[in-house]
């Protein structure tokens, strides 16, 4: 695996306290970076945050979309301007289009999504980047599928990738680069609580059977992340790259 120097870059991540969003801490500060981590849960991001000798991390209600500015601010306030932001934070919950209400749609999508974008507008402002900052958001091969009831998930990941496209000509004269990472089925907590209540149904197995190189391991995906990060992916933004073992093409 490629070993990166981020010495002397300050990088903000989301959905920092387990799976995904853990392993990008884990290797971004073994890399040398100055990691931020942002959770919603008060004790596990602080077990995280011990667990990894990372000493700045923050509490943050990602659906309280409207809270997010002072929020941001008042880290970049703490802990000066970003050289990085890795969405990873997100909710999947499944359900049938019956049940896919108003509220239940909004919470997915100010989670999964509006609270991304709205991290961005924040973080792009004058004094709150250092020239090359990289953004990365933690989509899902979901995006590019449609799968029975998870309506609201697809459809929040599908809009982040659409919203990368354009942020991506947006921020292009700032020096700010934006792309999304989309994980297919990856061994994290939630995956292991799916094949404990689920693991025998035809459907899991169809998707498991697609991906035919295996299940994907967090730290896979967050390499991922550190090359989008990186200055060696220099000249690539407004992409979404799979990483899904094979799942999308077969």
């Amino acid at each position: 695996m490629t070993t990166y120097d981020f010495k002397n870059k300050r990088i903000l991540v989301t959905g920092a306290s387990s799976g995904i969003g853990a392993a990008v801490c884990k290797l971004l500060r073994s890399a040398g970076a100055e990691v931020i981590m942002v959770a919603n849960n008060p004790e596990k991001l602080a077990a995280a945050a011990q667990s990894l000798q990372i000493g700045s991390y923050f509490s943050m209600d990602l659906s309280d979309v409207p809270g997010i500015a002072d929020q941001i601010s008042a880290i970049i306030k703490q802990c000066g301007p970003l050289d990085g932001f890795v969405h990873s934070a997100g909710i999947g919950t499944v359900r049938p289009i019956k049940m896919c209400t108003y509220e239940f749609m909004k919470n997915m999508m100010d989670v999964n999504f509006f609270s991304f974008v709205e991290i961005v507008r924040c973080i792009s402002k004058k004094k709150c980047f250092n020239e090359g900052m990289s953004i990365v958001g933690i989509s899902s091969v979901a995006a590019e599928e449609g799968n029975q009831s998870k309506t609201g998930y697809c459809a929040s990941k599908a809009a982040m990738n659409g919203a990368v496209r354009c942020l991506a000509k947006e921020l292009a004269p700032k020096k700010i680069r934006v792309n999304t990472v989309m994980p297919g089925i990856t061994r994290t907590a939630i995956f292991d609580q799916i094949m404990d209540n689920g693991g025998d149904s035809d459907d899991l197995k169809g998707i498991l059977q697609r991906q035919y190189l295996g299940v994907c391991e967090p730290e896979n995906i967050a390499a991922t992340v550190a090359f989008l990060l990186s200055e060696e992916s220099k000249y690539i933004t407004g992409s979404s790259i799979a990483v899904d073992s094979g799942r999308l093409s077969s």
